[in-house]
């Protein structure tokens, strides 16, 4: 995938470089990770691959524009997909560090892309490719920590960028960030999960602000901002289980919030939150991994969101999210709080930050 590639996700999931040599260590890195067993046979694996390959020669189709200004997390999901696959080792990794350097401005945010305006979204997704590649010294971390930091609100909230928006996801990717920067400090952090607590509804779920919906993809943000805040017992672990755990339907797929169809994304936003609470057993394994697997192209690789749609970057890289956390066969660990390679979490000495053992 090349900086320039389509992120090639559904519209609706906006929150949510040719070949150049990598370092040794962080290649050496990156080998330790490729898995030892072999992958599950029913994995199209080399069309997977060709696919996330492939997006960086559509740069002429109707989902190259439309998601331009997303493309710093398009980039990231598709290094994170190549990532589970055993394949980061193929990716460009010194034009994708510049072409992300390119988008940082002058306040230390990231935008989605060139000529766009920074937005925490995109800011996290800078810092987490930068950390794959264990390139985040290349920044200047305090002056990021300083542009997260002037998002935060009095009442603890963050907003996503000058424009104002608030929403429970940017509380997440500010602590997210500041974390893998070694940088909380620069917020108050405890205001930071009080907000976040006051988001909690009475079914155990969160919303976007105090009194909104409970949805799955607010609820990995919620519970994954209050681990990194170390504030998970403020969370209704059993409430919020049962929660999640019936968003699975008769299909095995999840949705994100009742009367929903199901979606493979959910796969992540739902697995994940319930392995942050350890609650994993809560629902059926085999029957969600069995549809992921039914949301394969077979033909041209990629995932879609439910059975016979198009494949997409964003459904691709959490439905390996979600193969990887239910522990199948040649899927690379990947941490549920910080959406990292555990290897990774574990360099930045952050892997204890959750409740999952």
């Amino acid at each position: 995938m090349s900086s320039s590639s389509t992120a090639q996700s559904s519209t609706r999931s906006s929150s949510s470089p040719s070949s150049s040599s990598s370092s040794s260590s962080s290649s050496a890195a990156q080998s330790k990770e490729r898995p030892s067993a072999a992958m599950d046979d029913r994995i199209v694996l080399e069309k997977h691959i060709a696919f996330i390959k492939s997006l960086d020669k559509k740069t002429e189709s109707f989902e190259h524009y439309v998601t331009e200004h997303l493309r710093m997390s398009g980039v990231y999901w598709g290094l994170m997909a190549m990532y589970l696959i055993g394949g980061l080792d193929s990716m460009p990794r010194e034009e994708i560090i510049a072409w992300v350097l390119s988008c940082q401005h002058k306040n230390g945010g990231f935008s989605g892309n060139n000529k766009h305006d920074p937005h925490v979204l995109y800011t996290l997704s800078a810092v987490q490719i930068l950390s794959i590649f264990d390139a985040v010294d290349r920044i200047d971390a305090a002056k990021v920590a300083e542009y997260v930091a002037s998002l935060q609100q009095d009442d603890g909230s963050f907003v996503g960028d000058k424009y104002g928006e608030k929403d429970t996801r940017f509380s997440y990717c500010a602590l997210n960030c500041l974390s893998l920067l070694g940088k909380l400090d620069a917020i108050d952090v405890k205001k930071a999960a009080a907000f976040v607590l006051k988001c909690q509804n009475f079914d155990g779920g969160f919303g976007v602000v105090p009194d909104a919906e409970t949805h799955s993809g607010q609820i990995f943000c919620c519970v994954g901002a209050l681990a990194i805040a170390d504030a998970l017992d403020g969370v209704d672990a059993d409430t919020l289980g049962w929660w999640l755990a019936e968003r699975q339907l008769p299909c095995g797929g999840l949705n994100g919030r009742p009367e929903k169809r199901e979606d493979t994304c959910y796969s992540w936003w739902v697995l994940s939150s319930l392995a942050m609470l350890k609650r994993v057993s809560w629902i059926d394994r085999v029957k969600l991994g069995d549809f992921i697997m039914k949301c394969q192209d077979v033909d041209d690789g990629g995932i879609a969101d439910r059975p016979g749609n198009i494949a997409d970057i964003f459904h691709t890289y959490f439905g390996f999210a979600g193969l990887s956390l239910l522990g199948y066969k040649g899927f690379q660990p990947i941490d549920p709080v910080y959406a990292l390679p555990v290897h990774v979490v574990k360099r930045l000495g952050l892997s204890q930050r959750y409740w999952m053992s």
